[in-house]
């Protein structure tokens, strides 16, 4: 019974399921027929909308067509009008333009410049179009004149604002002092502002449109002149102007100094050595005439030599920073060589004249002339450097002046080196010109100037000798790395050893000089004092100065050399008194018994000894007592010393004779006493006692 039960359970359940499954099935039938209605509504829309469109389609497009093609033509239209206009105005350009380029640019050049560029254009317009054309000669009249006028006004301009730096503005500028370099510098060779514009722009024109460079031939003629103008103006400035004391300040540098009143005025290289180049020119040119005013304008034209060649690299450097902003960048450095050749020139010749100058007076052994070389030499090594920079993209003719001048100083100033060193050799003996009191002797001193002068010129001396690569002739032995093609690269040290060997060369040709001259002296003390004093003056020398270090780099022991020199004189000397001592030595006396008679031969003996004493002394004290010792401490040692030894000799003998009856008149015979020769000898070397 329970299994029926729960069988029609079972099948009632499943019934239900049945059903519900039926009702969802008859949902989703139902649906789909909806969607299929609705399908077919949307396509009879869609292509309801499509014939539609297909039919505004046909009615739009040959609209669009039609007005497509009026925009086209109205469009052409348009161009065609503008086209027109500018042809027409083309034909206008030459009676728009005529009057201005009549009058020229002048005060307006940027509308001269527009009127320009518009008659271009007509010129390019007829050309490519309508070359046969009238309109287009007239346009390129009108160009061709307005091109010449710019280029006038270029020429104009230029001239008009180009003028000579004033020296004393070019003498500030070279001043150097740091006092000045804080302030704010005055413009140097500049022009104005505004002209300065309008000359860039026309040069830009005629390079651009004027296909023209005769314009830049203009530039570098009127800037050469005016560069050559500054430098001769500042060479007749140092003439009017100059004085021993130095060149004057402009006076709104002397206004800045006015309270700091202990400034030096500017100076060349080597001008504090100036009195001593005087000194030493008046000195050397003694024998060849008086040298009143020479020297004065030497040196004029030596500092205004050496300004000029500082000024000319400070104004080539102010002109190239103006030329690049009007010559274009690839005619800059051929129009800047163009600019500066003449006053180059000018600066090479003229010291091609200081060397010729100098050439002429070493022939005549006038060696205050490479005074002249030694400074401005070394001012061109000095300056080399700023002209190497200042000429770099030059010429190589350019760059090689400077460097062929500096050669042939070097040559020129070994020459004379060289030469006066076989001077002081074969300088003649001439009696007349020996010094009669055996003082120094006027070519030790000269020499020994020179050579001290050498000393403010080391490195230039030095570079002379090395560029002639005189190490063969000194027998100097050469390092690897010191020799080369160019006196420049021998090294400092190298030129140090040539300048010591020189030095030493010097002073062994005057010391041969000397010993042949001392030959006209026939007494031998006199000769003794002679090369004493010039012995002792030339250590004296070299001692006082730095001469003494350059001779120790090739001759270390010069010092004890000189000073044995100097002693062998001074025994030399004192031999020379062995005539007066003999006659009281104490080897050559007899001895005399107390209270015995003395034979007459004894007493004559004695009698002589004392005369010749008394006759030597009285005699070499008139001799010498007019001889010289100009050291003083010198004069002192030699008279003490000789004292020392004739006081005790004499002193001795005095002892000895002087209470002995030799005679019956002893005060004939003894006529001093020591302390009086000890006075006499005291008035050695002294023409005022």
């Amino acid at each position: 019974m329970v299994p029926t039960e729960e069988a029609s359970a079972r099948r009632r359940e499943i019934e239900g399921k049945l059903k519900q499954e039926e009702e969802t099935l008859s949902y989703i039938k139902e649906s789909l027929e909806k969607s299929d209605q609705l399908t077919k509504n949307m396509v009879s829309i869609l292509s309801s909308f499509e014939s539609r469109l297909m039919r505004l389609e046909n009615s739009i497009i040959p609209v669009h067509k039609q007005t497509e093609n009026l925009q086209r033509l109205q469009e052409n239209v348009e161009k065609t009008l503008s086209c027109l206009d500018h042809v027409i105005s083309y034909y206008h350009v030459a009676k728009d333009t005529e009057k201005i380029i009549k009058e020229g640019p002048s005060g307006r050049l940027v509308e001269y410049l527009a009127c320009l560029d518009k008659i271009q254009k007509a010129v390019e317009y007829f050309q490519d179009n309508n070359p046969d054309s009238p309109e287009l000669n007239r346009v390129k009249s009108l160009f061709e004149r307005g091109k010449e006028s710019l280029e006038s006004e270029f020429r104009s301009l230029l001239t008009r604002c180009t003028k000579p730096v004033p020296p004393i503005l070019i003498l500030d500028h070279l001043g150097g002092d740091d006092e000045i370099e804080t302030q704010e510098e005055m413009p140097l060779n500049q022009l104005p502002e505004n002209t300065l514009k309008d000359i860039i722009s026309i040069s830009r024109w005629l390079v651009e449109f004027g296909r023209n460079q005769d314009f830049m031939n203009v530039y570098y003629q009127i800037r050469s002149s005016q560069l050559d103008r500054s430098i001769k103006g500042l060479k007749e400035h140092f003439r009017k102007n100059s004085s021993s004391s130095g060149v004057p300040y402009s006076p709104a540098i002397q206004n800045k100094r006015k309270d700091t009143p202990t400034k030096k005025p500017i100076k060349r290289p080597g001008h504090e050595h100036d009195l001593r180049l005087k000194h030493l020119s008046d000195a050397l040119s003694d024998k060849h005439g008086p040298a009143a005013g020479r020297d004065d304008v030497l040196d004029i034209e030596i500092d205004a030599y050496i300004h000029c060649v500082s000024a000319f690299v400070k104004l080539a450097q102010s002109e190239y920073q103006i030329l690049t902003e009007i010559i274009p960048e690839h005619h800059q450095k051929k129009t800047f060589d163009s600019l500066i050749q003449e006053s180059l020139d000018n600066l090479m010749i003229e010291g091609d004249n200081i060397v010729s100058a100098a050439r002429k007076a070493i022939i005549r052994h006038d060696y205050s002339a490479v005074l002249t070389i030694f400074p401005i030499l070394r001012h061109l090594k000095q300056m080399k450097p700023e002209f190497d920079q200042v000429l770099q993209g030059t010429a190589a003719s350019t760059k090689n002046k400077l460097p062929g001048l500096i050669t042939s100083m070097e040559t020129t100033g070994a020459k004379a080196l060289e030469d006066f060193a076989d001077n002081i050799k074969n300088d003649p003996d001439k009696e007349y010109n020996m010094p009669k009191d055996g003082t120094v002797h006027e070519l030790t001193s000269n020499a020994i100037l020179f050579l001290q002068q050498l000393l403010d010129f080391q490195e230039t001396a030095g570079a002379m000798l090395a560029s002639q690569v005189l190490g063969d002739t000194y027998n100097i032995p050469l390092d690897p790395r010191e020799t080369s093609s160019s006196a420049s690269s021998y090294s400092s040290e190298f030129s140090r050893r040539l300048l010591s060997t020189y030095i030493c060369k010097v002073l062994g040709n005057l010391q041969l000089n000397l010993l042949s001259k001392v030959r006209v002296y026939e007494d031998p003390a006199l000769k003794a004092i002679f090369l004493h004093n010039n012995y002792n003056y030339i250590l004296k020398s070299l001692e006082k100065s730095e001469l003494i270090q350059l001779v120790a780099v090739t001759r270390k022991a010069a010092e004890n050399c000189y000073r044995e020199l100097i002693e062998k004189q001074i025994q030399t000397y004192q031999d020379s008194w062995l005539k007066v001592t003999d006659y009281i030595s104490e080897r050559s006396l007899s001895v005399f018994q107390a209270g015995v008679k003395l034979k007459d031969k004894e007493r004559q003996m004695i009698k002589e000894r004392f005369k010749g004493f008394n006759d030597g002394l009285e005699e070499l004290c008139k001799i010498q007592k007019a001889w010289a010792i100009p050291d003083t401490e010198q004069r002192d040692k030699i008279r003490r010393a000789q004292k020392t030894i004739v006081k005790e000799t004499y002193g001795a003998f005095l002892n000895r004779y002087g209470n002995v009856p030799f005679t019956k008149n002893p005060e004939k015979y003894i006529k001093y006493q020591v302390d009086q020769v000890g006075e006499m000898i005291d008035k050695l070397f002294d023409t005022s006692a």
